[in-house]
């Protein structure tokens, strides 16, 4: 995945802002709250952040191309960072990206919810 595909992907989605902030890193929110961190490895592959479920969490850590999001995962917080498509590639990428999204929407308090167009 591209940072262009990956931004125009996290832009599909409902009530998403983007920022680039923390040293030059492209960060998605909903109402506010982060969902999606994308930036640069040592190396040419686009690394993209995403909060996961407990269970996903255990599963992803331990794939080849996939690890704890760095800072994130270490005060824990349950985010992967994909640095490579070994073992999740572009299409279950976009999956997780969907459901980080939704994880960090349903959080949200139910009011912000509403004005977002965001409930179930």
């Amino acid at each position: 995945m591209t940072l262009d595909e990956y931004n125009r992907f996290c832009a599909g989605l409902p009530a998403t802002t983007h920022v680039v902030q923390w040293g030059g890193a492209h960060v998605w929110k909903v109402g506010g709250k982060v969902f999606a961190i994308a930036g640069w490895t040592e190396g040419e592959h686009l690394a993209v952040s995403f909060k996961v479920s407990e269970l996903a969490y255990e599963i992803l850590r331990e794939q080849p191309g996939c690890r704890p999001a760095p800072y994130l995962a270490s005060r824990g917080m349950t985010w992967i960072q994909r640095v490579s498509s070994q073992s999740v590639d572009d299409a279950a990428l976009m999956d997780y990206l969907a459901e980080s999204h939704r994880l960090v929407a349903c959080k949200l308090p139910k009011k912000t919810q509403r004005a977002l167009g965001l409930e179930a």
